[in-house]
């Protein structure tokens, strides 16, 4: 535990913790939406606030928020408006994002190749105080939206024609989880980088549905995954020299391979279950097939 006695560690597992927390709570609702990938595109666009912020000398986290806010917003209104061209616009938007985070950054007086690189995939030791003060002003947003608006966003995630019936504004929820995302990958970006961070969003959620069949379990075994993992990674990279962005994924990967082993006997035994508490007077077509049961238990 001699990392705790060094400040620049100290500030590298509280921002693994806030990260570990807000990704998997922002993706349980992109998956449910089928939009697993936005965090990717969000990312690319980040790229262009985080060479602004080099380029003005403001604070890139702060200056990749808003641009990457922006973006979201704009691939929101794609998706409402663009019909046919709406991937070719959306391809611009990210490839772009990343080419001109690229030019700014080499513009910039203070800019460089190695602070790129600590952006697109993490670093412990470039972590500073005033990252950490806006990872946790972010953060609280984060799990604000998430779990205060849950219902609502729940809801609009798995079926917009149902919401809009029931009076929800689907329009401005869309909009707000498209926002809560781009906050997420500012959130992520100093610890797991703008290119890794959308495999922390969705693969604890893809994880974490092996084994519940609830959405409020899997949004608890997502985060409990995504706070073990980040931790794990963050302290694995000090101990191993190793880039902490891509040894967080390849463990959150294989957390998701393991728990996908285990799902599997779960299934049958809850099947075996099943089918024993089953009365013995009851029409053999009323059990519920076996193959049934086992789609069941991986569903958010």
């Amino acid at each position: 535990m001699d990392f705790l006695n060094y400040a620049f560690m100290q500030r590298a597992l509280l921002a693994a913790v806030l990260v570990g927390v807000t990704a998997p709570a922002v993706g349980i609702y992109l998956v449910q939406r089928r939009q697993a990938l936005m965090g990717d595109g969000i990312g690319h666009v980040a790229m262009t606030g985080v060479g602004l912020g080099f380029l003005l000398t403001w604070s890139p986290v702060w200056m990749a928020t808003a641009v990457s806010v922006l973006g979201a917003v704009l691939m929101e209104l794609i998706r409402w408006y663009g019909r046919t061209r709406g991937d070719i616009a959306l391809a611009m938007l990210f490839y772009g994002g990343m080419a001109g985070g690229v030019m700014f950054i080499n513009l910039a007086p203070t800019g460089s190749n190695a602070n790129l690189n600590s952006y697109l995939f993490g670093s412990l030791s470039t972590v500073s105080e005033s990252d950490v003060t806006a990872i946790c002003v972010l953060a609280a947003f984060v799990v604000l939206v998430t779990l205060g608006l849950r219902r609502h966003l729940f809801a609009v995630s798995q079926d917009e024609e149902f919401a809009r019936v029931t009076g929800l504004p689907v329009r401005a929820l869309n909009l707000l989880t498209a926002v809560t995302a781009a906050v997420t990958v500012t959130v992520a970006m100093r610890v797991v980088g703008l290119l890794l961070v959308s495999a922390l969003m969705v693969v604890p959620v893809a994880a974490a549905q092996q084994l519940t069949r609830s959405f409020t379990a899997t949004f608890a075994v997502a985060v409990a995954i995504g706070v073990t993992v980040t931790l794990g990674g963050t302290v694995t990279s000090y101990y191993q020299d190793v880039p902490p962005g891509a040894t967080i994924v390849l463990l959150t990967i294989g957390a998701f391979i393991a728990l996908t082993a285990l799902a599997a006997p779960l299934s049958r035994r809850r099947a075996r279950a099943a089918a024993a508490a089953q009365p013995a007077g009851d029409p053999a077509e009323c059990t519920i097939p076996a193959t049934r049961e086992a789609g069941d238990g991986i569903g958010v």
